[in-house]
């Protein structure tokens, strides 16, 4: 089971949470504060992080910063705010799901479950590298070690913008609605607007170096461009 670090400074709702996630077998880090937070994960232990968004000596957010720069591990919002703004702003941040208050502790295992397994198989997926040319410039994806490089520079992405891409780049140029993207990259346990798939779609082509990559289809979705060396 995995180790799970779960930030919220309100104790009737962490132990809650705590308890509920312990029954599923996971070990869970307690944290009423940012302070030691980013220490925890920089050991190398966690495997996915809950975070509060408003907590006495920070915020959720600028903590997704930190934890982003150590480990490439997925993040939960776990917050009061539900504006579509706020939503935005923590997928930008690299967050894979966003679970608004009040909620059940049932739903957040869920998520976490779903989410862990998502992870998981992306990680073990077939095809272990597979290779697109675009131009003169050339896009891999290793699924086994769950790396991207364009043009040999290795780029970080989030659970999310990693299944988007490789469910963009096997379609062999076909385009793809952003409801099937939010269906079968982000499964049904996920709850969000398309403008989250646009969101996910612009931080990838910022990481991507250009927006060539990933063509926009307008009133209907999104499609990519590259080309496969079938060689690989």
């Amino acid at each position: 089971m995995a180790c799970i670090v779960l930030v919220e400074d309100n104790a009737f709702i962490r132990e809650a949470a705590a308890g509920y996630l312990q029954l599923d077998g996971h070990t869970i880090l307690e944290f009423d504060c940012v302070k030691g937070v980013a220490d925890t994960v920089r050991r190398g232990v966690v495997d996915l992080a809950i975070l509060d968004i408003m907590l006495p000596d920070g915020n959720g957010f600028n903590l997704a910063k930190q934890i982003k720069e150590i480990a490439d591990i997925p993040l939960i919002f776990l917050t009061a705010k539900s504006s579509e703004s706020d939503r935005i702003l923590g997928f930008e941040l690299g967050a894979d799901d966003y679970v608004v208050k009040p909620f059940s502790s049932k739903e957040l295992a869920l998520r976490v479950q779903a989410l862990l397994k998502r992870y998981s198989q992306t990680a073990r997926q077939g095809d272990d590298v597979c290779a697109w040319t675009l131009d003169d410039n050339v896009l891999k994806l290793d699924s086994a070690s769950h790396r991207l490089s364009v043009n040999g520079e290795e780029l970080y992405l989030t659970d999310a913008e990693w299944k988007i891409l490789k469910y963009l780049a096997v379609q062999e140029g076909l385009v793809v609605s952003r409801e099937r993207l939010l269906s079968e990259c982000l499964n049904y346990f996920f709850e969000g607007s398309e403008r989250t798939i646009d969101t996910h779609i612009a931080n990838l082509r910022g990481k991507l170096g250009s927006s060539v990559w990933i063509e926009t289809v307008r009133g209907y979705g999104y499609r990519f461009a590259g080309a496969r060396n079938r060689s690989d």
